[in-house]
Formats: structure tokens, sequence, C-alpha cells
């Protein structure tokens, strides 16, 4: 490589180069186009903002005017009246207002109660003999009974086999 200058086809004074049909642009970028675009953004939003408050004020207005008046009945009572009557009656969906209780604090309340009457003993009906006992309790009533109140049933040995018959099996030397 050469380290010296080259002649590139420059005039001497430094100018471009001219060609018939390559043109170059003075400017990448016409900035005075992007100030007029922002400025006409800016009143377009200011426009669009007063329109919206205008047609906000209008409609207002038009639903005031054709809202019917309120009934003398409503204008004598006090305001604790008017409060009551501003729900529906009970029941009401729970969480809304009007609704005094927390659901979820209904719920754990309803749990706990549900919960403390399946664990308390009692008669349903003295007479006929029925109670009431905790789950735990009559769970380990129908393993020791079984189902129906009667006896347990009969252990099984060895291949479902009764375990009398397998015990008197393995004494007499049987296999089957």
């Amino acid at each position: 490589m050469s380290t010296e200058r080259h002649n590139t086809g420059h005039a001497a004074s430094g100018a471009e180069p001219r060609h018939d049909t390559v043109a170059f642009e003075p400017r990448d970028v016409q900035v005075r186009t992007i100030y007029w675009y922002l400025i006409s953004l800016a009143i377009a939003t200011v426009l669009a903002f007063a329109a919206a408050g205008v047609f906000q004020r209008v409609s207002d207005k038009v639903l005031l005017d054709s809202e019917t008046p309120a009934m003398p009945m409503r204008k004598m009572m006090t305001e604790e009246q008017k409060a009551d009557t501003m729900y529906p009656p009970e029941p009401r969906l729970q969480g809304l207002p009007g609704h005094e209780n927390d659901p979820q604090f209904e719920l754990r309340e309803k749990i706990r109660a549900d919960n403390a009457a399946n664990e308390q003993f009692r008669w349903v009906d003295q007479n006929s003999g029925i109670a009431q006992i905790p789950v735990s309790e009559a769970m380990k009533l129908i393993v020791a009974k079984g189902v129906h109140g009667s006896a347990a049933p009969a252990k099984t040995g060895e291949a479902g086999k009764p375990a009398a018959a397998a015990e008197a099996n393995s004494a007499s030397g049987k296999t089957n």
C-alpha cells in the first residue's frame, strides 16, 4: 500500500463532486417541518380536550334536566331515614355497600359453627334411640362393629379364606 495521496478527481477548490445523474441532499432532516407537525399536534390535543369538556357539560345538563324531581315525601325524610331506604331489603349480596359483615369472616364463622356441631354428643331423637356423635367416634364404631352395627367382619387369612379355615388347614398340614 502506498502512503501517497491519490488524485480523487475532486476539484482543487475542495467542492463536492458533481454528476448529472447523482443528487445530494443538503440536509437529511428538515427541522422546520417537524416543529410544525408538533405544534399542530399540540393544538389538536388541546382542541380535543376542550371538545370533550364541552360535551361533558352539555350531557350533564341534559341528564339533570331530564331527571324527575324527588317526591315530596322524600324531601321530608331525615338523613337517617334516607340512609335506611337507600339499599334494597335483606338479603343483600355480601361484600356490597349496605352489608355490614365481611364475607370471609362469615365463612370462617360458619365453618367454625359447623365443625363445633359435628364434634358434639347429643340426642337427635331419644325415644327412637338416635344420637349424634362426632365423626371420628362414628368411624371408630364402624371399624369395630361394621356398617349396619352387626359384628365385625371375619378376618381373612391367606388368599381370601376365612382365618379359622386357614388355621385348620395349617394344623392338619394341608396346602392348596
